[in-house]
């Protein structure tokens, strides 16, 4: 795409704004840049494959066990999988977890919006009403905290929320290295594209939920609630992990008389596209599990880009960090031009002022994260 005649932008990161504005992206456009991107994303979509599956098995299977001890094991127990699972040769559900609970601690979009609804409020009392009837020490825990389990079921729906939308993008991703392997993609900017037609074209698919007890379907998220892919999942989703998440513990204090954590909760800036790679390997920093998850399924090609560094494997978590960070200022990149009030290519000079406004406005809250450090590495 050639660049419209346009006036130089003033923001901090003006060649950024040209370089969108020209048809790139929030990441520059260099061989090492995509190999990279698509290597990881090939390695995470492996992973959320397993994730998404989870999710779903933990809000259909596990609705209301308050106790799911075995969660994690898609309802195959074995003690092979026992001792994988002990000796943590697994898959870290617990990473989807955590961003389950960044999206239902941040809210944001219908999705939120709709479990403070009588309609819902309704719905979860039936399910929960067949799904303690055989149960008098969970009826009557009902009767004495008749809020408590109301507020496990809308965990239960950010569950499938979420899985839903991994499946998705996981599908998305998985896509994305066939096309690279094809020759299909070359640049960044294919890699934006192929992500942006992938959010567009699934930005209507329907977010429902759906439980069975006693073989008797219970609808807790009906079609008719009107929930969507993009608007409902995908944007909320990157509110809340890639900008905003939470302060890792261990690194700052949750004490309220040491200051060290905001109060106003859009001040965050604890997500993905923000994460200091160096500790990524510490203890109790949730993305660690992430990047010893996509550890395991490197493909070769970006192993042998990894093998070149100094330190070998030596560093791989911090390495597979920078490359995840690069892959999601990509996805961003298609998230901004998805939503952008206009077409990026439009000759309206109005339309113009108001899309510059737009980038201007993302790259604001993106000045302190890792962004400017992916320029140079």
């Amino acid at each position: 795409m050639v660049s419209l005649s346009r006036k130089p932008s003033s923001h901090p990161l003006a060649s950024i704004v040209d370089r969108i504005e020209s048809g790139g992206a929030l990441l520059p456009d260099n061989p090492e840049n995509l190999i990279e991107v698509v290597g990881i994303l090939k390695s995470y979509g492996i992973v959320l494959d397993a994730y998404w599956r989870n999710l779903t098995y933990i809000s259909e299977q596990q609705f209301l066990v308050l106790f799911p001890f075995f969660k994690y094991f898609n309802g195959e127990i074995t003690p092979a999988k026992l001792l994988r699972h002990w000796w943590h040769d697994r898959i870290n559900y617990e990473f989807a977890e955590y961003c389950m609970k960044g999206m239902f601690w941040h809210g944001g979009g219908g999705l939120d919006a709709y479990l403070d609804t009588p309609e819902f409020e309704q719905r979860a009392k039936q399910a929960i009403a067949a799904k303690v009837k055989p149960n008098p020490m969970m009826s009557g825990m009902n009767r004495l905290f008749p809020d408590f389990l109301p507020e496990q079921v809308r965990f239960l729906c950010y569950y499938s929320a979420l899985g839903q939308f991994w499946e998705i993008m996981s599908e998305m991703f998985l896509k994305l290295s066939d096309r690279y392997d094809a020759g299909e993609i070359r640049s960044i900017a294919d890699v934006v594209d192929h992500v942006k037609q992938g959010l567009v074209s699934a930005a209507a698919k329907p977010i429902t939920y759906r439980v069975t007890i006693d073989q008797q379907p219970y609808e807790i998220i009906p079609e008719s609630a009107g929930l969507t892919f993009l608007m409902d999942t995908a944007v909320p989703y990157v509110e809340a992990v890639f900008l905003r998440s939470f302060p890792f513990f261990g690194t700052v204090s949750y004490n309220a008389q040491a200051h060290q954590i905001s109060q106003n909760q859009a001040d965050f800036n604890y997500g993905a596209l923000f994460a200091d790679p160096l500790p990524i390997g510490s203890a109790g920093i949730p993305p660690t599990l992430l990047m010893q998850d996509m550890r395991h399924y490197i493909p070769p090609y970006l192993e042998a880009v990894y093998l070149e560094g100094l330190r070998g494997e030596d560093d791989l978590r911090v390495k597979l960090c920078i490359s995840f960070q690069k892959s999601m200022f990509c996805v961003t990149t298609a998230a901004i031009l998805g939503l952008m009030p206009h077409p990026i290519d439009t000759t309206n000079p109005e339309e113009n002022q108001t899309n510059r406004a737009f980038i201007e406005s993302w790259l604001d809250r993106l000045l302190p994260s890792r962004l400017p450090a992916v320029q140079r590495d």
